[in-house]
């Protein structure tokens, strides 16, 4: 699948709309009752980037971006100004946000993830696009040096030790990512005086599954 390792211009993405979809089964029986099954293990985010143009130099930029893409051809990367953090949008991530899996002696590496909770419920998200520089990583609450104690794939957000983690010791990180994207569209459609009148158009991006 074709991939650029860009991010899609992150001040054009400020305003966008967009958030996680989840595809359910309903099937309801005789008695009124429901079953429900999903065959999603992970959600898939749509947005519209049309939203947050604001000048026809906005549109240009676009309209760039789109042609070096092939349009669907080849993915990118967006930032998600909603949820781009191990932690709370007003926080800075640090290396205790996240637990991100437990050494057993053996394993060397390990996905970042972002888990959700609310309740006694939690969902892990696979985060397979940090971007380049921002992990903190720590084991037992022990900070570690990038490239020196641990390396971190931006492509596919893989954390690599160079010795296996104690057995039990727990890998916790902190990061800033972007999600997997690719225009869910083969076409812009837009004109000079319905932009300036404000009728913006409808660029639809969707999440790669990589």
């Amino acid at each position: 699948m074709g991939f650029h390792e860009i991010r899609f211009p992150a001040n054009l993405s400020f305003g966008s709309v967009g958030g996680p979809e989840r595809r359910t089964e309903i099937v309801t029986l005789a008695n009124g009752f429901e079953e429900r099954n999903t065959p999603w293990a992970h959600s898939r985010r749509r947005y519209d980037a049309g939203v947050s143009l604001r000048s026809l130099d906005d549109v240009e930029a676009l309209i760039a971006f789109f042609e070096a893409r092939r349009g669907q051809l080849f993915g990118f990367r967006w930032k998600d100004w909603s949820d781009y953090k191990s932690c709370l949008p007003s926080k800075v991530p640090g290396a205790l946000d996240q637990l991100i899996g437990r050494g057993d002696g053996v394993s060397v590496t390990f996905q970042l993830s972002k888990t959700y909770a609310s309740g006694e419920q939690t969902y892990t998200r696979p985060v397979i696009k940090p971007v380049v520089g921002s992990v903190k990583l720590a084991l037992a609450g022990d900070p570690k040096v990038e490239s020196l104690e641990f390396t971190v794939d931006p492509n596919t957000g893989v954390i690599t030790f160079p010795t296996p983690p104690d057995e039990g010791v727990r890998i916790s990180a902190g990061f800033e990512f972007d999600v997997p994207v690719r225009f869910d569209t083969d076409r812009i459609q837009t004109s000079v005086q319905s932009f300036k009148a404000g009728d913006v158009p409808s660029v639809p991006v969707v999440e790669l599954r990589v």
